[in-house]
Order: C-alpha cells, then structure tokens, then sequence
C-alpha cells in the first residue's frame, strides 16, 4: 500500500509551495491575489443573506482578517494569503489511515448498502442491495494492479452520478486495486451516510462555491505533492456530473496538470518511483438517479453558469435508498469499466508501464520533459499542449469503453422520432409538450430501434463503442427499457399504451444522450449514419 504523508507534512510542503510561488510574483500581482479572495468571498456570503453556518462564519471571519491586510505592506499581505492556505488546507485535508482502510474493507460491502439503503450511518437497515452482484468490474484490472505496485495511479472516471465516487471505490476494492484519494464536493458532505463513508476511504473536501485563484492555487497544490508522494488519485476530468447525460467531449486540464507537474518534479529529486500512469473508466448506468434534475438545469438558460447542484435528489438520503432498493437492485445494474492506461502525454504503455509510439514501439517519455544532459526542463507551454494530448486521449478512450445499456438505445430511438414528427421546435419546446402530442406510434418506434441496434452492430465491430443488450428484437428491447423507467422516475421515460409510445422528452433526451457522438441521430431519424 502506497505512503501516506503525515498531515503536518502535507500541509507544510504546499504552504512551501505557495512561499515559492509568492516570491517569484511582484507586489502588483500579490495585492491582486489577495484583493481577488477577499472579494469574491464577501460577494459569496452576500448571496448567502445571514444563512451561514458555522463554517461560514469561521471562514468569513478569517476573510475580513484578511481584508486588513490588502492596505498595508508586502509581507503583511504575504502574511495573510498563507493564513487563508493554511486554513484552506485544513478544509480540504481529510485523515486517511492504512488501518482503517484495511478495517473499512472487510466491512466495505455492507457500509456500501447502508449507504445505499440507510437514512444515516447508524440506521441497521440493510435494504435488499447487494453489490457484489449488481456491479460489474470490467477491464484491465489485472494489468492495472501491476502497475499499481511500481506506479502513481490517477484514475480519470466520466461522472454520472454523486453515486459515483463510493461505487468506484467498491469497485477498486472489489478488483484488488490500491484504494485513491479523491476530490468530493463538499455538498456530497450533507449526506451524512455519504459523509460517514468517504471520510474513512480517501475522500479530500472541495467546495466548488469559492471561485478565486488562492483557493484553486490551494487545491492544484495538494493533488501535485500528495501525487508527488505516491498517493493513487482520482480525479474527474470532465469537471461536475454530465448535466445532458452524455459521454464527455472535453475535459478540464487544472487537476490532470497537477499529475504531469508532480511526474516532473519527482524526477528533478529522484523520487524512487516517480512514473505516474493516467487510467480511463467509464461508468454505465441503466438509470441515474439525478437524471431529472441534471438534464432539466441542461436545459435551462441559467444553468449554464451554474456549477453545483445542491438540492437535487442525492441531497435526500431516503431518495437514495428508494433508488437503490428499485434500481440497482437488478443484475449488474452498473458497470465499471477499467480502460488501458495512459501515460501523461496520452500515448498508450506496455504491460511494463514503458510508452508506446503510433507503431507500437517503446519509447522513453522522459525525453519529453529533458534536456541533452537528462536534466528536466519546466515549461508550461509545452506542458499544456501534453495535457490537451492526454485530455484526447481520454475521451477518445471513455468513447470507446462506453456501455451501451437498452435504456439508451430506446430512448435515443423516441426522442429522435419526436424531433421528426416536431422539426421546427427547439429541445425546450419539446420538453413542454402536451401528453397527447408525444405518444408515438409504436411501430415507428420499433422501427427506429432497429435501425439504431444495426448501427450499433457495426460499431462495435469497429471497437467504437462496447454493448451489452438484453436481445436484438426490438420489441424485447423496448420492454426492457420501460421495465428500467418505471421502476424509479416520477414519469417514465418511455411508456406503451394502446395509443402508443408515451414519452416524457426530458429523460428521453438525457438518456439518449449517452449514444451522443456516434453519428446515430439521423439512423434513429430514419436517414443514413453521420462519421462520429
């Protein structure tokens, strides 16, 4: 099992980080830094209007301590930016111990059901839940647990769900991978069997609710020294859950630099173990319990700048065991799917960790960030090309190992033939149609099915994309899908009548998202394949 630093000697290494940082800057720039905290955080317990919690108040405090400080000399303000890390630190660190872990785990498969099932962490209730049989762990997990004994892991999973990072952690432990640390937003926190459960697995607290760079600086500091220091990360790349439920397209590079940093730096010291590998994992999902509320702030004008989502139904643990008791109650309801790995510029590796080139031959990666003489050379420009590299390489893999579960199959088929029978209406306007006018004739439905489930068929064979469907009858099909729909959702999805095909386009839209990228749309439509 990977060291883990002391706290004191975490925090120390990233206050000296942010001292080396703060030299190298002139007086204009660390003034700004300071002026730039303070007031996005007023303006942030503006927006609260007296609701603050104790937290709150304890941070707001040090804030106006700081503010002091923004008039007076240089280390007056260097004084105060160190007070806010420290303090910052002590927010995001949570203690982590290779005893309790291993305690953890032997009772890990029941905390996971608790969770899944309980109101809080002292309900007994079980529930029905059983993870050993409803998540399936696919991929390279031997090849992985290799590497994992000679090399930093960075897991770097798409993100569905706030169900996600406990899964995940199941899923490690399940396939006798080496437990991670991980960003959980501090929202994640009000759950208080959440809460109970990642603070004993590695879990470090971020809150996505303040937006300026000391606090960012502070986040990108931690994950570069604990990496640094041998500790397996997780992170996810593509920011906040997928509000349209679909695959990420992009990602977000903050986090994932910190890796390539922290590889470098270990070279510089001569780190015994420096390497660092990136690993892709795609979770499937036959149904995902914020769907509602996700694809609904998609949709919205506003929801656009938003960020975190407080109030939706993760927020309400007894929604979570409902979920649970309904949903991930069927066989393999979820899959976690452990992509090959990557090193830090995005090219592939050997069963030994070595880079691979576009011919499959092995080269030497430190060549990338050395000179002549082997010494490494820093260079941020050149860093972020390797970082864009690696975030393509990403999410050319989460395409590739993305489950195509019934649920997006028929979904995608319904609201594609709701598009056509509406060409003029935007998604919005679909969304607010009137029940009579969004039941579809069951036999276009059907036809659109197996028009997708041919496209499929090709583009699996081509590796494109993985499937795992309960029949290629699109009758069978179909009832399998609204079996899943309507075993949660207020309104299902999908759902047959005598008149036909019901549909309710929101989660239509957000669970056909899941083929977005593919080219399908026109199939479904009923014309020819687009190239993904």
């Amino acid at each position: 099992m990977a060291h883990r630093p002391p706290r004191a000697e975490l925090r120390a290494a990233v206050s000296r980080r942010t001292a080396t940082r703060l030299s190298a800057l002139p007086d204009e720039a660390v003034h700004a830094l300071l002026a730039d905290a303070v007031y996005l955080e007023r303006r942030r317990f503006s927006g609260l209007r007296g609701q603050l919690a104790d937290d709150d108040r304890a941070e707001r405090e040090a804030v106006e301590a700081a503010a002091h400080h923004i008039r007076g000399d240089r280390r007056a303000w260097e004084g105060a930016l160190h007070g806010l890390v420290e303090r910052y630190f002590d927010e995001v660190h949570n203690d982590f111990s290779d005893r309790a872990y291993r305690f953890a785990t032997r009772l890990l498969p029941g905390m996971l059901t608790r969770l899944l099932t309980a109101a809080s962490p002292t309900d007994l209730l079980t529930g029905r839940f059983d993870p050993a049989s409803r998540i399936r762990v696919q991929g390279e997990v031997e090849r992985l647990a290799r590497l994992g004994a000679k090399h930093t892991l960075v897991l770097a999973p798409t993100h569905l769900s706030n169900l996600d990072s406990p899964l995940l952690g199941y899923a490690l432990y399940a396939a006798g991978l080496p437990p991670v640390i991980y960003g959980a937003g501090l929202n994640l926190f009000s759950n208080p069997a959440m809460a109970f459960f990642m603070r004993r697995l590695g879990a470090y607290t971020v809150d996505r609710r303040k937006k300026h760079e000391l606090y960012k600086d502070v986040l990108k500091d931690y994950s570069t020294e604990a990496i640094g220091r041998g500790q397996h990360s997780l992170f996810f790349p593509g920011g906040t859950r997928a509000r349209t439920g679909a695959v990420e397209a992009r990602v977000k590079k903050g986090l994932l630099g910190t890796a390539l940093t922290a590889w470098q730096e270990g070279l510089q010291l001569g780190r015994p173990q420096p390497e660092v590998l990136v690993v892709p994992c795609t979770l499937s999902y036959a149904m995902v319990l914020e769907a509602e509320t996700l694809i609904e702030d998609a949709l919205q004008e506003t929801g656009k700048s938003r960020y975190i989502i407080t109030d939706d139904e993760f927020s309400e643990p007894r929604t979570v065991a409902t979920f649970a008791r309904k949903v991930l109650d069927l066989d393999a309801s979820v899959t976690v799917h452990f992509g090959a790995p990557l090193d830090l510029l995005g090219n592939p590796v050997d069963e030994e960790g070595r880079s691979l080139d576009v011919g499959g031959g092995t080269v030497d990666r430190r060549r990338y960030v050395t000179d002549a003489d082997g010494r490494v050379v820093l260079d941020e420009q050149r860093d972020r090309v390797y970082t864009e590299r690696l975030g393509e390489a990403l999410v050319k893999a989460w395409h590739r190992d993305n489950l195509v579960l019934e649920t997006h199959v028929a979904a995608l088929a319904a609201w594609q033939q709701l598009r056509r029978a509406f060409p003029r209406l935007n998604p919005w306007q679909l969304c607010l149609l009137q029940n009579d006018e969004r039941v579809l004739p069951r036999p276009t439905v059907l036809a659109a099915i197996e028009r997708v489930l041919g496209a499929l068929r090709g583009l699996e064979d081509q590796g494109q994309l993985r499937t795992r469907l309960p029949s290629a009858d699109p009758a069978a099909l179909l009832a399998a899908a609204e079996d899943r729909f309507a075993r949660f959702h207020s309104e299902p999805a999908l759902q047959s009548g005598p008149l036909g095909v019901r549909v309710f386009p929101k989660l239509a839209l957000y669970y056909g998202n899941r083929l977005e990228g593919y080219g399908l749309e026109p199939v479904a439509r009923g014309g020819a394949a687009e190239v993904a």
